[in-house]
């Protein structure tokens, strides 16, 4: 994209029809969020607002601080590419690290005074004869804004598990995405259910101080080795020191990724044996029981779930405090938690780590779009965005980390990149060719989105496969069926015989910040 100069500053809209309280809103003000931010700020566009229902920037990273929360992405890919950190202690980085490096990120940039924060959106209207969207907090405000972006991501509510008389539980009850750091489980008897990503981090790190605990796995993950290892402070200042040993390390991480992407996404026998011997390789190195081996070894194909990472998930299961039960409570009294053969196990704490509620046909908001289009409605059969980022029927809307942009097997910010760069060149376009709205056609998305469901036939999450990936019908409205190189090269034009407008009479981005001349 090429990047104007900021060559003044913002001079109040007022007294023009059409005028908004915000040019760009966006919001969410995670990575994608402010990744979004910064470019735009870059290109010059000095009046975005990002709309925050936190106090804190920092997304999935500010809420999730369990005990052993980390990244299963090495750190020098799972930072933005125009702000690289030298400074990783660990090859992959822990909760608190990647949290500070977001707010350090915003400080340099000083985001902080462009985010309004706990403002939580409850819907959106799009208003076509005006050209603006009309965005309605819990407060009660009502916004206005010439483009709405929405970087609020899959992965920010908490799902709680259905088991009959969780709600009537006494004693601790916490997901890991709403972690109480004031309760300490040292010596208390916990429970945890569910075995996934965040399971086989926290599980570990309770082992160490519970009295007793208690594993409940209805479903066996694929676990490889995690390749991490500390930093030393003379290898960080090489990277301080050298732009390219730093540029090479990202590069050499993501095509090992990529080259790594066969053995996750397709469905070949080739790909999928040579994967799984790894895996159970790995079961075999660190789980000496014939029966805990069975019980740990996933029946279904890998990659049809999440692929995970661990070196100390199996030996915290097999502690003399620890206990895993191959499968989900019946249910739970005041003070105990009843197995499906009628054993009963008394518990202080129950820790539910249970992953999140994922949009796979439903906007995070209620948004309304031309000729009063629910995007629920648009997404009745499943979400669907034309390459992830635009909507049909949703005019001046975009989406970071939208449908079937979700990675497989390398750092979501090598996605959500090149949905910022592709973002800020359609808003680019309505400038400069004084557009009112622009909107993808419907042509152009349905021939799109038939292409990615297509793929999808040859991969792992399609062939007798069930997980959070699919809709109730099977259709995977989440992940990319593909390298991340393809996806980037999809992105890097903006096309505007892909999209249909609305002009109008005056300039409407006149005062912005940007200079049109110069640009």
């Amino acid at each position: 994209m090429a990047v104007t100069r900021l060559l003044s500053r913002l001079n109040p809209l007022a007294g023009r029809p059409g005028d908004t309280d915000i040019d760009i809103a966006i919001v969410g003000a995670g990575f994608s969020g402010l990744g979004m931010a910064i470019q735009l700020k870059k290109a010059g566009y000095a009046h975005v607002t990002l709309l925050e229902r936190a106090a804190e920037v920092g997304g999935t990273w500010r809420d999730n601080h369990y005990p052993g929360a980390a990244c299963d992405v090495a750190s020098h890919l799972y930072s933005f590419s125009f702000e690289p950190n030298p400074h990783w202690s660990r090859a992959f980085g822990q909760q608190p690290e990647i949290f500070d490096y977001i707010k350090k990120v915003a400080a340099k940039h000083d985001l902080y005074r462009q985010i309004r924060f706990n403002t939580t959106i409850e819907s959106a209207r799009f208003d076509a004869a005006a050209g603006i969207w009309h965005v309605h907090t819990a407060a009660g405000e009502e916004l206005t804004a010439r483009v709405l972006i929405s970087a609020v991501g899959a992965l920010s509510d908490p799902a709680y598990p259905r088991i009959d008389g969780l709600d009537k539980f006494a004693g601790k009850l916490m997901h890991t995405a709403d972690w109480d750091d004031d309760y300490d489980l040292a010596g208390k008897r916990v429970a945890v259910i569910g075995s996934g990503a965040s399971a086989i981090q926290v599980v570990p790190e309770i082992q160490k101080i519970a009295a007793q605990m208690t594993v409940f796995q209805r479903t066996p993950s694929w676990i490889t080795p995690k390749p991490d290892r500390p930093i030393p402070a003379t290898e960080q200042a090489e990277y301080r020191d050298s732009f390219y040993k730093l540029a090479k390390r990202r590069y050499r991480i993501y095509w090992m990724s990529e080259l790594f992407a066969p053995f996750i996404i397709s469905d070949r026998p080739f790909f999928k044996q040579r994967a799984e011997r790894m895996a159970k390789a790995h079961i075999r190195r660190q789980v000496a029981d014939p029966g805990l081996r069975e019980t740990v070894t996933p029946d279904y194909a890998i990659g049809c779930k999440r692929v995970l990472i661990s070196n100390d998930w199996y030996p915290a299961i097999q502690a003399d405090n620890a206990e895993l039960v191959a499968d989900g409570p019946a249910r739970i009294t005041e003070n105990s938690i009843i197995l499906k053969d009628g054993r009963e196990i008394e518990v202080d704490a129950i820790v539910c780590a249970t992953g999140f509620k994922v949009p796979s046909k439903a906007a995070s908001f209620p948004i309304i779009g031309l000729d009063g289009l629910d995007l629920d409605t648009a997404w009745a059969d499943g979400a669907e965005a034309y390459k992830g980022v635009a909507v049909s029927g949703f005019p001046n809307l975009f989406f970071l980390m939208g449908p079937n942009t979700g990675p497989s097997h390398t750092s979501v910010l090598a996605f959500t990149e090149m949905q910022m760069d592709y973002i800020a060149k359609a808003i680019d376009h309505m400038r400069r060719q004084d557009r009112k709205w622009l909107m993808v056609k419907k042509t152009v998305q349905d021939r799109f989105n038939r292409g990615i469901q297509k793929r999808m036939q040859h991969t792992a999450w399609t062939t007798g496969c069930s997980s959070w990936y699919l809709t109730d019908s099977g259709k995977n409205t989440t992940l990319y069926p593909g390298f991340n190189w393809e996806y980037r090269l999809r992105l890097w034009l903006f096309r505007a015989s892909d999209y249909e407008s609305a002009a109008w009479g005056e300039h409407p981005w006149a005062g912005s910040g940007v200079d049109r001349k110069a640009s």
